[in-house]
Order: structure tokens, then C-alpha cells, then sequence
């Protein structure tokens, strides 16, 4: 494997995220964020690059292999308690339904919804 696919796989560990979150965050199945991180995929576009590094909170050049270490400064802009995390790992897991009935019982609009993956 090449540094970005061993950097992207230790990183993932590292925040305890699984294949699966990252391929939701970067709206592809789980077997190809699977393949990034094998190397499978010979070439990752920049802006995957770029939303890696968000998810994986560390630079592109540190991805890439341009850097030594992570910046690890970066701080969540919006820390979760372990409920919090257990309810977004749970709703990850729902169907489009399943969603929807979920967001409407709290008081979440579709249409709030469909800005938020605008963003």
C-alpha cells in the first residue's frame, strides 16, 4: 500500500470510524472507501481528498504524504457526547423511511434536510 491509503486507513482507526461512515460521509458505497484505503484505486480525485481530510480531521498534505504528522489541532467544531454518537451511528443505519419518520418526530423538516447535504 502507498502512504495515502496506510494514512487514510491508520487515521480512520485512530478515530474509531468504520468504512461505512466514511463512505457515507463521502456519499459512495462502503466497498469503494474499502478500495481507497487498500489502494485498489490507483487515483483519488482532489475534492475526495479534500473530504477525507475533513472526516479524518488532518490535512490533505498529510494524506498525501507532503506532511510527517497530522495537525492535530484541529478541534471538532461541534464535539458529541457518546449518546450523541450512539444516536448518529443508530441513525445511520436507518432506511430513507425510516429517516424521515425519525426527523419529522423530533421536528425536522425534509427540506432542512436536503439544505444540510447541500452544505
Amino acid at each position: 500500500m502507498g502512504v495515502l491509503n496506510d494514512r487514510i486507513r491508520d487515521r480512520r482507526i485512530a478515530l474509531g470510524l468504520t468504512l461505512l461512515e466514511i463512505a457515507d460521509f463521502l456519499g459512495v458505497k462502503e466497498a469503494t472507501a474499502q478500495r481507497y484505503e487498500s489502494g485498489a484505486i490507483k487515483t483519488i480525485g482532489h475534492e475526495t481528498i479534500s473530504r477525507l481530510s475533513e472526516i479524518l480531521k488532518c490535512s490533505p498534505s498529510y494524506l498525501m504524504g507532503w506532511e510527517d504528522a497530522p495537525d492535530l489541532t484541529q478541534k471538532e467544531s461541534f464535539p458529541l457526547s457518546d449518546l450523541e454518537k450512539e444516536i448518529v451511528r443508530k441513525f445511520r443505519t436507518l432506511n430513507n423511511g425510516e429517516r424521515s419518520m425519525f426527523l419529522r418526530s423530533i421536528g425536522i423538516e425534509e427540506e432542512k434536510r436536503e439544505d444540510a447535504k447541500m452544505a
